[in-house]
């Protein structure tokens, strides 16, 4: 089988969409694509911040408004984003995403309008885009999906259910789909990126911005160079470090959530009272 390992998608010619693209990860990941020659289109549902990122990227950035939740939206601009990108999308990066603060078990609202987005706008990408790519990936033009998880989706920290939950949807999803490709379309790769604490519209940042950014955390920068170097090896899972957390780390916490269910623990043990020493004892373990 084809191995896509250091068959690098960013390189003059090709061309990129991306979702959540005027700001964070995915304008980070926009001005990456620019840098190296390609033809990008951005998707974005906050036009201030869109047209700012167009203005910045230059004549080989195009861009339309879109809120990944609404699939007529998608259908009605699929036609004007492959003239634009001339039929092709080489790199498609599912990366838009939310999370509503207002956090409730009683409102439905508060699980629609993350689940809308950060899981049906991951579908709705796919579906409307993977025959694209089926359809013009080679040997020679390979191409590449990302979509962007979260650890919140690998550990299942308490506060956010229905973020959680999307993105552990997402994960699946992105699992699933890299399965089903690895020997129908050996030249097209899937990745997850796992961002670890990275300064993003999320937690505060301006869109390109790095004043104010925690030490802890990662630029939007970091977290895609750290992207292209797991791309080039053929990594599925990229899980992100930050400042302040190691990959170790990260997998040592990942094994604990993972043995509640397989040592029979109450489920998040990490975070409940009477186990959570013991877990972070664990986890610290070899610090």
């Amino acid at each position: 089988m084809y191995n896509l390992k250091m068959a690098s998608i960013f390189k003059q010619g090709n061309t990129a969409l991306i979702t959540g693209a005027a700001s964070g990860i995915g304008l980070a990941l926009a001005q990456k694509c620019i840098k190296s020659g390609m033809t990008v289109g951005l998707l974005d549902n906050n036009v201030d911040n869109l047209a700012a990122a167009l203005k910045s990227l230059g004549p080989a950035a195009k861009g339309w408004v879109l809120d990944v939740s609404q699939p007529p939206a998608w259908d009605a601009l699929k036609p004007q984003i492959l003239a634009a990108l001339g039929g092709h999308v080489d790199f498609l990066a599912l990366n838009a995403g939310r999370a509503v603060r207002e956090v409730s078990w009683a409102d439905p609202a508060y699980f629609q309008q993350t689940l809308s987005t950060n899981l049906a706008g991951v579908i709705k990408g796919i579906t409307m885009f993977l025959p694209v790519i089926q359809g013009t990936a080679s040997k020679e033009r390979p191409a590449a999906i990302v979509v962007t998880g979260s650890k919140q989706g690998i550990t299942n920290p308490p506060g956010n259910p229905a973020y959680n939950a999307s993105k552990a949807a997402v994960k699946s999803l992105a699992e699933s789909l890299s399965y089903d490709l690895h020997k129908s379309h050996p030249f097209i790769s899937v990745h997850l990126l796992v961002p670890g604490w990275t300064y993003t519209g999320l937690s505060g940042a301006k869109p390109g911005s790095v004043e104010g950014k925690p030490e802890g955390a990662w630029t939007p920068t970091q977290v895609v160079e750290f992207l292209e170097s797991k791309m080039r090896e053929g990594t599925f899972y990229v899980l992100c470090p930050d400042n302040e957390t190691t990959e170790g780390l990260d997998r040592r916490r990942i094994l604990w959530g993972v043995g509640d269910l397989v040592e029979g623990r109450e489920p998040l043990s990490r975070w409940r009272e009477e186990t959570k020493v013991e877990a972070e004892k664990w986890i610290r373990r070899e610090e």
